[in-house]
Protein backbone atom coordinates (compact mmCIF):
# COMPACT_ATOMS: atom_id res chain seq x y z
CA UNK A 1 0.00 0.00 0.00
CA UNK A 2 2.85 2.38 0.83
CA UNK A 3 4.20 2.05 -2.69
CA UNK A 4 0.83 2.55 -4.40
CA UNK A 5 -0.11 5.87 -2.79
CA UNK A 6 2.31 8.12 -4.72
CA UNK A 7 1.18 6.75 -8.06
CA UNK A 8 -2.47 7.30 -7.16
CA UNK A 9 -1.73 10.79 -5.90
CA UNK A 10 -0.03 11.79 -9.16
CA UNK A 11 -2.51 10.22 -11.55
CA UNK A 12 -4.34 12.45 -14.04
CA UNK A 13 -8.08 12.16 -13.51
CA UNK A 14 -9.93 11.38 -16.75
CA UNK A 15 -13.56 12.53 -16.95
CA UNK A 16 -13.32 14.30 -13.62
CA UNK A 17 -14.97 17.61 -12.71
CA UNK A 18 -14.07 20.41 -15.13
CA UNK A 19 -13.00 23.93 -14.07
CA UNK A 20 -16.08 26.17 -13.90
CA UNK A 21 -15.15 28.61 -16.75
CA UNK A 22 -14.41 25.72 -19.10
CA UNK A 23 -17.59 23.94 -18.01
CA UNK A 24 -19.65 27.05 -18.79
CA UNK A 25 -17.97 27.48 -22.18
CA UNK A 26 -18.56 23.85 -23.11
CA UNK A 27 -22.19 24.07 -21.95
CA UNK A 28 -22.83 27.14 -24.12
CA UNK A 29 -21.11 25.59 -27.14
CA UNK A 30 -22.96 22.30 -26.83
CA UNK A 31 -26.28 24.07 -26.33
CA UNK A 32 -25.89 25.65 -29.77
CA UNK A 33 -24.68 22.35 -31.25
CA UNK A 34 -27.72 20.57 -29.81
CA UNK A 35 -30.14 22.96 -31.50
CA UNK A 36 -28.12 22.72 -34.71
CA UNK A 37 -28.08 18.95 -34.40
CA UNK A 38 -31.88 18.80 -34.22
CA UNK A 39 -32.04 20.99 -37.35
CA UNK A 40 -29.48 18.68 -38.97
CA UNK A 41 -31.62 15.66 -38.12
CA UNK A 42 -34.71 17.34 -39.57
CA UNK A 43 -32.81 18.31 -42.74
CA UNK A 44 -31.61 14.72 -43.21
CA UNK A 45 -35.14 13.37 -42.85
CA UNK A 46 -36.50 15.97 -45.30
CA UNK A 47 -33.74 15.09 -47.80
CA UNK A 48 -34.60 11.39 -47.60
CA UNK A 49 -38.30 12.13 -48.08
CA UNK A 50 -37.64 14.39 -51.08
CA UNK A 51 -35.29 11.84 -52.68
CA UNK A 52 -37.77 8.96 -52.32
CA UNK A 53 -41.08 10.54 -53.33
CA UNK A 54 -42.42 12.05 -56.58
CA UNK A 55 -40.71 15.28 -55.51
CA UNK A 56 -37.34 13.68 -56.30
CA UNK A 57 -37.18 15.21 -59.80
CA UNK A 58 -37.61 18.75 -58.50
CA UNK A 59 -35.18 18.02 -55.68
CA UNK A 60 -32.56 16.76 -58.15
CA UNK A 61 -33.09 19.78 -60.41
CA UNK A 62 -32.46 22.20 -57.55
CA UNK A 63 -29.51 20.19 -56.24
CA UNK A 64 -27.81 20.07 -59.66
CA UNK A 65 -28.55 23.67 -60.71
CA UNK A 66 -25.20 25.35 -61.42
CA UNK A 67 -24.28 29.01 -61.08
CA UNK A 68 -21.23 31.18 -60.43
CA UNK A 69 -18.25 32.57 -62.39
CA UNK A 70 -16.75 29.78 -64.45
CA UNK A 71 -13.65 31.81 -65.35
CA UNK A 72 -12.33 31.33 -61.82
CA UNK A 73 -13.48 27.71 -61.46
CA UNK A 74 -16.51 28.69 -59.38
CA UNK A 75 -19.42 27.61 -61.54
CA UNK A 76 -20.76 25.03 -59.12
CA UNK A 77 -24.01 23.20 -58.50
CA UNK A 78 -26.11 24.04 -55.46
CA UNK A 79 -24.91 20.82 -53.83
CA UNK A 80 -21.27 21.75 -54.44
CA UNK A 81 -21.79 25.28 -53.14
CA UNK A 82 -23.08 23.70 -49.95
CA UNK A 83 -20.19 21.21 -49.80
CA UNK A 84 -17.36 23.57 -50.71
CA UNK A 85 -18.85 26.85 -49.48
CA UNK A 86 -21.15 26.40 -46.50
CA UNK A 87 -19.06 23.63 -44.96
CA UNK A 88 -16.15 26.08 -44.91
CA UNK A 89 -18.07 27.93 -42.18
CA UNK A 90 -18.36 24.63 -40.27
CA UNK A 91 -14.61 23.99 -40.57
CA UNK A 92 -13.86 27.62 -39.65
CA UNK A 93 -15.62 27.02 -36.32
CA UNK A 94 -13.76 23.70 -36.02
CA UNK A 95 -10.47 25.57 -36.46
CA UNK A 96 -11.39 28.03 -33.68
CA UNK A 97 -12.38 25.11 -31.41
CA UNK A 98 -9.10 23.37 -32.12
CA UNK A 99 -7.11 26.55 -31.36
CA UNK A 100 -8.98 26.95 -28.08
CA UNK A 101 -8.46 23.32 -27.07
CA UNK A 102 -4.73 23.63 -27.80
CA UNK A 103 -4.31 26.86 -25.81
CA UNK A 104 -6.82 26.80 -22.93
CA UNK A 105 -8.76 23.55 -23.20
CA UNK A 106 -8.20 19.84 -22.65
CA UNK A 107 -5.36 19.62 -25.18
CA UNK A 108 -3.15 22.33 -23.60
CA UNK A 109 -1.62 19.86 -21.15
CA UNK A 110 0.02 16.72 -22.56
CA UNK A 111 -0.97 14.76 -19.45
CA UNK A 112 -4.64 15.74 -19.81
CA UNK A 113 -4.64 15.45 -23.61
CA UNK A 114 -3.14 11.99 -23.93
CA UNK A 115 -6.38 10.10 -23.26
CA UNK A 116 -8.84 11.98 -25.54
CA UNK A 117 -6.19 12.16 -28.27
CA UNK A 118 -5.48 8.42 -27.97
CA UNK A 119 -9.22 7.72 -28.00
CA UNK A 120 -9.69 9.87 -31.12
CA UNK A 121 -6.70 8.38 -32.95
CA UNK A 122 -7.75 4.80 -32.18
CA UNK A 123 -11.31 5.81 -33.03
CA UNK A 124 -10.11 6.71 -36.53
CA UNK A 125 -7.60 3.91 -37.06
CA UNK A 126 -9.97 1.08 -36.18
CA UNK A 127 -12.76 2.15 -38.60
CA UNK A 128 -10.21 2.68 -41.38
CA UNK A 129 -8.64 -0.74 -40.75
CA UNK A 130 -12.10 -2.32 -40.63
CA UNK A 131 -12.96 -0.81 -44.02
CA UNK A 132 -9.63 -1.91 -45.51
CA UNK A 133 -10.05 -5.44 -44.12
CA UNK A 134 -13.52 -5.82 -45.60
CA UNK A 135 -12.68 -4.12 -48.90
CA UNK A 136 -9.31 -5.75 -49.29
CA UNK A 137 -10.59 -9.29 -48.79
CA UNK A 138 -13.65 -8.83 -51.03
CA UNK A 139 -12.24 -6.76 -53.89
CA UNK A 140 -13.74 -3.43 -52.87
CA UNK A 141 -12.65 0.07 -53.84
CA UNK A 142 -10.20 1.07 -51.11
CA UNK A 143 -10.47 4.82 -51.77
CA UNK A 144 -13.30 5.01 -49.24
CA UNK A 145 -11.14 3.98 -46.27
CA UNK A 146 -11.57 7.38 -44.58
CA UNK A 147 -15.37 7.53 -44.81
CA UNK A 148 -16.10 5.82 -41.45
CA UNK A 149 -13.39 7.68 -39.53
CA UNK A 150 -15.39 10.84 -38.73
CA UNK A 151 -17.54 11.76 -35.72
CA UNK A 152 -20.40 14.26 -36.01
CA UNK A 153 -20.79 16.11 -32.71
CA UNK A 154 -23.95 17.95 -33.80
CA UNK A 155 -25.73 14.77 -34.89
CA UNK A 156 -24.64 12.97 -31.71
CA UNK A 157 -26.07 15.78 -29.59
CA UNK A 158 -29.24 15.72 -31.66
CA UNK A 159 -29.68 12.08 -30.63
CA UNK A 160 -29.24 13.12 -27.01
CA UNK A 161 -31.74 15.95 -27.43
CA UNK A 162 -34.36 13.66 -28.97
CA UNK A 163 -33.82 11.13 -26.19
CA UNK A 164 -33.98 13.80 -23.51
CA UNK A 165 -30.90 12.26 -21.91
CA UNK A 166 -28.68 14.58 -19.88
CA UNK A 167 -25.01 13.71 -19.98
CA UNK A 168 -22.77 14.96 -17.16
CA UNK A 169 -20.48 17.83 -18.14
CA UNK A 170 -17.35 15.65 -18.12
CA UNK A 171 -18.80 13.22 -20.67
CA UNK A 172 -20.05 16.04 -22.89
CA UNK A 173 -16.62 17.68 -22.76
CA UNK A 174 -14.98 14.36 -23.67
CA UNK A 175 -17.35 13.97 -26.62
CA UNK A 176 -16.58 17.54 -27.76
CA UNK A 177 -12.80 17.06 -27.41
CA UNK A 178 -13.03 13.75 -29.22
CA UNK A 179 -14.90 15.43 -32.09
CA UNK A 180 -12.40 18.33 -32.25
CA UNK A 181 -9.40 15.98 -32.51
CA UNK A 182 -11.39 13.88 -34.98
CA UNK A 183 -12.03 16.98 -37.10
CA UNK A 184 -8.31 17.80 -37.06
CA UNK A 185 -7.37 14.43 -38.50
CA UNK A 186 -10.27 14.56 -40.95
CA UNK A 187 -8.89 17.88 -42.21
CA UNK A 188 -5.46 16.31 -42.70
CA UNK A 189 -7.01 13.34 -44.51
CA UNK A 190 -9.00 15.60 -46.84
CA UNK A 191 -5.95 17.75 -47.60
CA UNK A 192 -3.55 14.84 -48.19
CA UNK A 193 -5.58 11.88 -49.45
CA UNK A 194 -8.25 13.59 -51.52
CA UNK A 195 -6.34 16.32 -53.33
CA UNK A 196 -5.64 15.10 -56.83
CA UNK A 197 -4.32 18.16 -58.72
CA UNK A 198 -2.49 21.16 -57.31
CA UNK A 199 -2.36 24.52 -59.10
CA UNK A 200 0.73 26.15 -57.56
CA UNK A 201 -0.16 29.75 -58.53
CA UNK A 202 -3.58 29.62 -56.88
CA UNK A 203 -2.15 27.84 -53.84
CA UNK A 204 0.63 30.41 -53.45
CA UNK A 205 -1.86 33.28 -53.65
CA UNK A 206 -4.10 31.55 -51.09
CA UNK A 207 -1.15 31.21 -48.69
CA UNK A 208 -0.29 34.88 -49.24
CA UNK A 209 -3.89 35.78 -48.41
CA UNK A 210 -3.68 33.76 -45.20
CA UNK A 211 -0.44 35.51 -44.24
CA UNK A 212 -2.13 38.89 -44.80
CA UNK A 213 -5.10 37.69 -42.73
CA UNK A 214 -2.77 36.83 -39.84
CA UNK A 215 -0.78 40.09 -40.14
CA UNK A 216 -3.95 42.18 -39.98
CA UNK A 217 -4.97 40.32 -36.84
CA UNK A 218 -1.57 40.89 -35.23
CA UNK A 219 -1.76 44.60 -36.06
CA UNK A 220 -5.13 44.79 -34.31
CA UNK A 221 -7.08 45.77 -37.41
CA UNK A 222 -10.81 45.45 -36.77
CA UNK A 223 -13.92 45.42 -38.91
CA UNK A 224 -15.82 42.61 -40.59
CA UNK A 225 -15.70 44.59 -43.86
CA UNK A 226 -11.94 43.91 -43.93
CA UNK A 227 -11.90 40.23 -43.00
CA UNK A 228 -15.00 38.88 -44.72
CA UNK A 229 -13.96 39.96 -48.27
CA UNK A 230 -10.41 38.73 -47.60
CA UNK A 231 -11.79 35.41 -46.34
CA UNK A 232 -13.90 35.02 -49.49
CA UNK A 233 -10.84 35.68 -51.67
CA UNK A 234 -8.73 33.16 -49.71
CA UNK A 235 -11.54 30.61 -49.99
CA UNK A 236 -11.84 31.14 -53.76
CA UNK A 237 -8.09 30.83 -54.29
CA UNK A 238 -7.97 27.66 -52.18
CA UNK A 239 -10.81 26.18 -54.20
CA UNK A 240 -9.02 27.05 -57.43
CA UNK A 241 -5.76 25.52 -56.17
CA UNK A 242 -7.22 22.01 -56.12
CA UNK A 243 -7.05 21.73 -52.31
CA UNK A 244 -10.51 21.27 -50.83
CA UNK A 245 -11.88 24.72 -50.05
CA UNK A 246 -12.86 23.84 -46.46
CA UNK A 247 -9.14 23.80 -45.58
CA UNK A 248 -9.21 27.60 -45.92
CA UNK A 249 -11.83 27.78 -43.17
CA UNK A 250 -9.70 25.70 -40.82
CA UNK A 251 -6.59 27.77 -41.51
CA UNK A 252 -8.39 31.06 -40.82
CA UNK A 253 -9.93 29.64 -37.63
CA UNK A 254 -6.48 28.62 -36.39
CA UNK A 255 -5.09 32.06 -37.27
CA UNK A 256 -7.45 33.86 -34.87
CA UNK A 257 -6.07 34.68 -31.38
CA UNK A 258 -7.86 32.66 -28.70
CA UNK A 259 -9.74 35.52 -27.03
CA UNK A 260 -10.87 37.09 -30.28
CA UNK A 261 -11.59 33.67 -31.71
CA UNK A 262 -14.05 32.91 -28.92
CA UNK A 263 -15.95 36.12 -29.65
CA UNK A 264 -16.03 35.36 -33.37
CA UNK A 265 -17.06 31.79 -32.67
CA UNK A 266 -19.96 33.05 -30.55
CA UNK A 267 -21.20 34.98 -33.60
CA UNK A 268 -20.48 32.38 -36.28
CA UNK A 269 -21.39 29.12 -34.52
CA UNK A 270 -25.18 29.68 -34.85
CA UNK A 271 -24.68 30.26 -38.60
CA UNK A 272 -22.66 27.04 -38.85
CA UNK A 273 -24.92 24.85 -36.70
CA UNK A 274 -28.24 26.41 -37.69
CA UNK A 275 -27.75 27.10 -41.40
CA UNK A 276 -24.58 25.80 -43.05
CA UNK A 277 -24.59 22.19 -41.80
CA UNK A 278 -28.38 21.61 -42.15
CA UNK A 279 -28.32 22.94 -45.73
CA UNK A 280 -25.38 20.67 -46.53
CA UNK A 281 -27.34 17.73 -45.12
CA UNK A 282 -30.41 18.72 -47.12
CA UNK A 283 -28.53 18.22 -50.39
CA UNK A 284 -26.05 15.51 -49.30
CA UNK A 285 -28.31 13.05 -47.47
CA UNK A 286 -30.93 12.75 -50.20
CA UNK A 287 -30.15 9.24 -51.43
CA UNK A 288 -32.61 6.70 -52.87
CA UNK A 289 -33.66 4.13 -50.27
CA UNK A 290 -34.99 1.15 -52.20
CA UNK A 291 -34.75 -2.59 -51.77
CA UNK A 292 -31.85 -2.70 -54.20
CA UNK A 293 -30.05 0.18 -52.45
CA UNK A 294 -30.42 -1.44 -49.02
CA UNK A 295 -29.30 -4.77 -50.48
CA UNK A 296 -26.15 -3.04 -51.77
CA UNK A 297 -25.51 -1.52 -48.34
CA UNK A 298 -25.31 -4.99 -46.78
CA UNK A 299 -23.57 -6.79 -49.64
CA UNK A 300 -21.10 -4.46 -51.41
CA UNK A 301 -17.67 -4.48 -49.75
CA UNK A 302 -17.41 -0.67 -49.74
CA UNK A 303 -20.74 -0.15 -47.99
CA UNK A 304 -20.32 -3.05 -45.56
CA UNK A 305 -16.90 -1.62 -44.68
CA UNK A 306 -18.48 1.77 -43.94
CA UNK A 307 -21.29 0.30 -41.78
CA UNK A 308 -18.94 -1.93 -39.79
CA UNK A 309 -16.34 0.81 -39.55
CA UNK A 310 -18.78 3.32 -38.06
CA UNK A 311 -20.49 0.87 -35.76
CA UNK A 312 -17.93 -1.72 -34.62
CA UNK A 313 -14.70 0.09 -35.55
CA UNK A 314 -15.56 3.35 -33.80
CA UNK A 315 -16.77 1.67 -30.62
CA UNK A 316 -13.73 -0.60 -30.46
CA UNK A 317 -11.34 2.25 -31.24
CA UNK A 318 -12.69 4.91 -28.85
CA UNK A 319 -13.41 2.56 -25.96
CA UNK A 320 -10.31 0.42 -26.49
CA UNK A 321 -8.05 3.45 -26.90
CA UNK A 322 -9.43 5.00 -23.70
CA UNK A 323 -9.10 1.79 -21.68
CA UNK A 324 -5.58 1.00 -22.89
CA UNK A 325 -4.40 4.54 -22.16
CA UNK A 326 -5.88 4.43 -18.67
CA UNK A 327 -4.38 0.98 -18.15
CA UNK A 328 -0.83 1.83 -19.19
CA UNK A 329 -0.50 5.53 -18.28
CA UNK A 330 -1.27 7.66 -15.22
CA UNK A 331 -4.74 8.57 -16.52
CA UNK A 332 -7.54 7.46 -14.17
CA UNK A 333 -11.30 7.43 -14.74
CA UNK A 334 -13.24 9.99 -12.67
CA UNK A 335 -14.65 8.42 -9.49
CA UNK A 336 -18.26 9.32 -10.29
CA UNK A 337 -18.27 7.57 -13.68
CA UNK A 338 -17.83 4.03 -14.96
CA UNK A 339 -16.42 2.47 -18.12
CA UNK A 340 -20.00 1.95 -19.29
CA UNK A 341 -20.15 5.74 -19.67
CA UNK A 342 -17.07 5.73 -21.89
CA UNK A 343 -18.71 2.94 -23.91
CA UNK A 344 -21.79 5.16 -24.38
CA UNK A 345 -19.63 8.01 -25.70
CA UNK A 346 -17.84 5.51 -27.97
CA UNK A 347 -21.23 4.55 -29.42
CA UNK A 348 -22.06 8.22 -30.00
CA UNK A 349 -18.69 8.54 -31.75
CA UNK A 350 -19.95 6.16 -34.41
CA UNK A 351 -22.42 8.79 -35.61
CA UNK A 352 -20.30 10.10 -38.47
CA UNK A 353 -22.80 12.03 -40.50
CA UNK A 354 -21.53 15.37 -41.88
CA UNK A 355 -17.82 14.76 -42.52
CA UNK A 356 -18.43 11.12 -43.51
CA UNK A 357 -20.86 12.27 -46.21
CA UNK A 358 -18.30 14.82 -47.39
CA UNK A 359 -15.49 12.26 -47.59
CA UNK A 360 -17.85 9.85 -49.36
CA UNK A 361 -18.33 12.45 -52.10
CA UNK A 362 -14.59 13.09 -52.34
CA UNK A 363 -13.67 9.39 -52.42
CA UNK A 364 -15.88 8.45 -55.37
CA UNK A 365 -16.20 11.56 -57.57
CA UNK A 366 -16.61 9.64 -60.85
CA UNK A 367 -18.98 6.95 -59.57
CA UNK A 368 -22.19 8.67 -58.39
CA UNK A 369 -24.02 5.35 -57.90
CA UNK A 370 -21.35 4.05 -55.53
CA UNK A 371 -21.17 7.46 -53.83
CA UNK A 372 -24.92 7.30 -53.13
CA UNK A 373 -24.61 3.74 -51.81
CA UNK A 374 -21.80 4.85 -49.50
CA UNK A 375 -23.97 7.73 -48.28
CA UNK A 376 -26.73 5.24 -47.52
CA UNK A 377 -24.17 3.14 -45.63
CA UNK A 378 -23.17 6.22 -43.60
CA UNK A 379 -26.83 6.68 -42.63
CA UNK A 380 -27.20 3.00 -41.66
CA UNK A 381 -23.94 2.90 -39.68
CA UNK A 382 -24.77 6.15 -37.89
CA UNK A 383 -28.27 4.88 -37.09
CA UNK A 384 -26.90 1.61 -35.67
CA UNK A 385 -24.44 3.56 -33.51
CA UNK A 386 -27.21 5.87 -32.32
CA UNK A 387 -29.41 2.92 -31.32
CA UNK A 388 -26.54 1.31 -29.39
CA UNK A 389 -25.87 4.63 -27.64
CA UNK A 390 -29.57 4.97 -26.76
CA UNK A 391 -29.62 1.57 -25.07
CA UNK A 392 -26.55 2.27 -22.94
CA UNK A 393 -27.60 5.83 -22.10
CA UNK A 394 -31.07 4.72 -21.00
CA UNK A 395 -29.55 2.09 -18.73
CA UNK A 396 -27.41 4.79 -17.09
CA UNK A 397 -29.99 7.60 -17.21
CA UNK A 398 -30.90 7.53 -13.50
CA UNK A 399 -27.23 7.87 -12.59
CA UNK A 400 -26.81 10.74 -15.08
CA UNK A 401 -29.80 12.64 -13.68
CA UNK A 402 -28.35 12.47 -10.18
CA UNK A 403 -24.93 13.69 -11.37
CA UNK A 404 -26.41 16.56 -13.37
CA UNK A 405 -28.62 17.63 -10.45
CA UNK A 406 -25.54 17.65 -8.22
CA UNK A 407 -23.60 19.69 -10.81
CA UNK A 408 -26.41 22.27 -11.11
CA UNK A 409 -27.38 22.63 -7.41
CA UNK A 410 -26.96 26.21 -6.15
CA UNK A 411 -28.49 26.38 -2.69
CA UNK A 412 -26.94 29.72 -1.75
CA UNK A 413 -28.14 31.22 -5.07
CA UNK A 414 -24.86 32.99 -5.83
CA UNK A 415 -24.78 31.83 -9.46
CA UNK A 416 -21.97 29.33 -8.81
CA UNK A 417 -22.89 25.62 -8.50
CA UNK A 418 -22.21 24.40 -4.98
CA UNK A 419 -19.75 21.70 -6.09
CA UNK A 420 -17.43 24.48 -7.34
CA UNK A 421 -17.79 26.69 -4.26
CA UNK A 422 -17.24 24.12 -1.51
CA UNK A 423 -13.57 25.01 -1.13
CA UNK A 424 -14.40 28.70 -0.55
CA UNK A 425 -14.67 29.67 3.18
CA UNK A 426 -17.28 32.29 2.28
CA UNK A 427 -19.41 29.51 0.82
CA UNK A 428 -19.47 27.68 4.14
CA UNK A 429 -20.46 30.87 5.98
CA UNK A 430 -23.32 31.44 3.51
CA UNK A 431 -24.48 27.85 3.85
CA UNK A 432 -24.30 28.03 7.66
CA UNK A 433 -26.46 31.15 7.58
CA UNK A 434 -28.95 29.47 5.22
CA UNK A 435 -29.17 26.38 7.43
CA UNK A 436 -29.61 28.52 10.57
CA UNK A 437 -32.38 30.52 8.88
CA UNK A 438 -34.12 27.31 7.86
CA UNK A 439 -33.80 25.91 11.39
CA UNK A 440 -35.23 29.14 12.85
CA UNK A 441 -38.13 28.96 10.43
CA UNK A 442 -38.81 25.36 11.40
CA UNK A 443 -38.75 26.32 15.11
CA UNK A 444 -41.14 29.21 14.48
CA UNK A 445 -43.58 26.98 12.57
CA UNK A 446 -43.37 24.35 15.31
CA UNK A 447 -44.15 27.02 17.95
CA UNK A 448 -47.09 28.34 15.92
CA UNK A 449 -48.43 24.81 15.54
CA UNK A 450 -47.99 24.12 19.27
CA UNK A 451 -49.77 27.31 20.27
CA UNK A 452 -52.53 26.72 17.75
CA UNK A 453 -53.34 23.26 19.13
CA UNK A 454 -53.85 24.48 22.75
CA UNK A 455 -57.47 25.28 23.71
CA UNK A 456 -56.33 28.33 25.68
CA UNK A 457 -53.10 30.21 25.86
CA UNK A 458 -51.80 31.39 29.23
CA UNK A 459 -51.00 34.98 30.04
CA UNK A 460 -47.46 34.36 28.87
Amino acid sequence: MAHSEPSVRHRTVFLGRMPLPERNFVADALRTETVGGVLLLIAAVVALVLANTPARHGYAAVRDFAFGPGAVHLRLSVAHWCTDGLLTVFFFVAGIELKRELTTGELRSPAAAVLPVAAAVCGMLCPALTYLAVGGTHGGDLRGWAVPTATDIAFALAVLAVLGTALPAALRAFLLTLAVVDDLFAIVIIAVAYTATIRPVYLGLAVAGLVLFRLLLRKGVRGWYVYVPLAVVVWGLTHGSGVHATIAGVAMGLALPTGRGERVEHLVRPVSAGLAVPLFALFAAGVPVSGAALHAVFTAPETVGVVLGLFAGKILGVFGGSWLTARFTRAALGPELAWADVFAVACLGGIGFTVSLLIGELAFPVDPVLADEVKAAVLVGSLASAIAACVVLKLRNTRYRRLVEEEERDEDRDGVPDVYAQGDPAYHLRMAAIHEARAAEHRRLAEVTRRGTRPQDGPA
